[in-house]
């Protein structure tokens, strides 16, 4: 619960004027049935009109200014609430933006929004309950207790004895309710993770029929949050009929001694009526204490959820050098498992060994069968992760040397599903270089190949759905490696970049990119062979090992696994030719 008074601090003086003025407003209404009974022992029964017009001034006077004091906490909480929501959700953003990469591999992006949005909205609603009704209900609760007491004392003990059995009822409550909370917001989060999992998947799960499947895994989600949701919400539905039970035996029990009371002359009728209201307002009071623990708990399990993200460790920091020439990349004998999979115990490394050596003009090919760990030096070089053992060096210094946003920003990198995002097609490709000429752009779309846009209607104002829907795959890769060209970086990543492309297209790209390799240093981490063996050295890697480094004539003498690759792939379908 920390992290609500740490936004709290923030505007503090609003809060303590919204404090002030619930107070206040609590006071009014502890002042109410007092006057009542004014009206009714001295004015009504003494048949003193004058009293009663008094006391009804004097009445309706506080009822005015409750009512004032009512607008202002609810402008005030509504102000200070809305305001924290929306900080708490800026830095929530700002932190996932720089959350290091093996922190967001085990926080799950179905969760991230589920904290961002709901868990973000209980604090806000927590913050704006205390602000408006919270701390209201145990100040008249107390004060209603208080005042009775004055009253009557004997009358004030059936009182004492409710409050006793409905706070009994809260303890247990709590502690009930913690528990079943965070499993709700747990069933929340898997029920967004397989919504969002089946957004970003339509195509394929339209394209394989697997409608019946995925109905199961969200029935399957929706049934437990409907579970969680509804023993959640039983420990409440059990709670508060025990609460008007006992307020309402209360009650009972004050009219009927109440009663004998003013036969005998112990008690007035004001008195008993003052007394009824006041046991009122406990009941209400009562019933809001209830909310109140109830809004805690979940806020509590909210609450811990966000500080988890916002404990969760940054993206790496510590260098300073700012300059990144990329004349030369080494890994020396580099060594990675990814977290996630050593949590589970040993895990294979997805590198082992790994040492190579490349400068720039120079174009090095990574190449391998899927799951050899191709990816993964990509995602080493952008530290993303960083290595457990061994070296890399650039320009002959480690790459923790580096700042961060300088090395990521010396780097134009392309994946094999580029992100594309909503906005037009100029705006995509000045994504990270929004100073570049009109002449830049023009090459670079034409080195990769991206002509295409000049046909659309609305050339390079066309505009992009989210992710590119409106682009085949093909193009969203030529796309994405004109933006990479117009970033002008030194090196130039491209995982698996051409993937989608056919074969003259992607030679067409790599003769336009061999035009300007003298200015960059390339790595172009392929499947094919057709386009690693025109690199300057090719890195072979299997099972996270090396199997082998150097130009395609010296592999094809010593690297067997290069050998079965291309006899697969180029040898492969030149005798499927010769069979058609």
């Amino acid at each position: 619960m920390r992290i609500c008074f740490k936004y709290i601090k923030r505007h503090l003086l609003p809060f303590i004027c919204g404090i002030l003025c619930v107070c206040c407003e609590a006071v009014c209404d502890l002042l109410g049935p007092t006057f009542m009974s004014r009206i009714i022992n001295e004015g009504i029964r003494g048949g003193d009109n004058g009293k009663v017009v008094r006391w009804g001034v004097f009445m309706l006077l506080v009822t005015g200014a409750g009512a004032f004091f009512a607008v202002s906490r609810n402008v005030l909480a509504s102000r200070v609430s809305q305001k924290v929501g929306e900080e708490l959700r800026g830095d929530l953003f700002a932190k996932i933006m720089s959350i290091a990469e093996f922190e967001t591999d085990r926080l799950e992006p179905g969760s991230l929004i589920t904290r961002m949005t709901s868990d973000t909205q209980q604090v806000t609603q927590f913050i704006n309950g205390i602000m408006r009704i919270f701390l209201k209900a145990p100040v008249v609760c107390v004060g209603s207790m208080v005042l009775a007491a004055m009253l009557n004392l004997k009358l004030s003990l059936i009182i004492y004895g409710v409050v006793i059995v409905v706070m009994a009822v809260i303890f247990i409550s709590m502690k009930l309710s913690y528990p079943l909370y965070s499993k709700l917001q747990a069933a929340t989060d898997r029920l967004n993770s397989v919504v969002q999992e089946y957004l970003m998947g339509i195509r394929p799960i339209k394209a394989f029929g697997t409608y019946r499947e995925e109905e199961a895994k969200f029935a399957g989600a929706n049934d437990s949050l409907y579970k969680a949701s509804f023993t959640a919400q039983l420990v409440i539905t059990l709670t508060s009929p025990i609460m008007t039970l006992a307020v309402g035996a209360g009650t009972v029990m004050v009219l009927a001694i109440g009663g004998s009371m003013f036969e005998a002359g112990a008690a007035s009728p004001g008195d008993i009526s003052a007394f009824i209201i006041y046991m009122s307002q406990i009941l209400t009071s009562l019933t809001t204490i209830t909310n109140i623990f109830n809004t805690f708990v979940r806020t509590k399990a909210s609450t811990e959820r966000i500080s988890e993200v916002i404990k969760s460790k940054d993206d790496f920091t510590g260098g300073k050098i700012t300059d990144i020439k990329f004349e030369t990349l080494e890994f020396r004998n580099v060594k990675f498992t990814y977290p996630t999979a050593a949590l589970g115990g040993k895990a294979r490394p997805a590198l082992d060994g790994i040492s190579f050596k490349v400068s720039r003009g120079e174009t090095l090919a990574i190449i391998g069968p899927t799951g050899s760990g191709k990816s993964t030096i990509c995602a080493l070089l952008l530290r993303f992760y960083d290595a457990d053992s061994g070296e890399i060096l650039i320009d002959g210094r480690p790459i923790s040397d580096y700042n961060v946003e300088a090395l990521r920003n010396a780097i134009g990198y392309v994946s094999q599903k580029p992100m594309l995002f909503s906005g037009t097609v100029e705006e995509n490709l000045r994504f990270g270089r929004e100073n570049a000429s009109n002449e830049e752009l023009d090459k670079a779309i034409k080195d990769a190949q991206a002509d295409f846009i000049y046909e659309k209607p609305e050339g390079l104002m066309t505009v992009l759905g989210s992710g590119g829907v409106n682009l085949s795959g093909g193009q969203k890769q030529r796309v994405a490696i004109a933006r990479a060209l117009v970033k002008k970086a030194p090196a130039l990543v491209l995982d698996d970049a051409t993937s989608a492309l056919d074969a003259l297209t992607e030679a067409k790209v790599r003769e336009a990119l061999k035009r300007d390799a003298d200015s960059r240093l390339t790595i172009n981490i392929t499947q094919r062979c057709a386009s690693a063996r025109f690199a300057d050295k090719i890195l072979v890697l299997e099972d996270g090992v090396q199997a082998g480094f150097g130009k395609h004539d010296e592999l094809m003498k010593n690297c067997r696994v290069y050998i079965d690759i291309y006899k697969s792939q180029i040898e492969g379908s030149h005798g499927e030719e010769k069979a058609e």
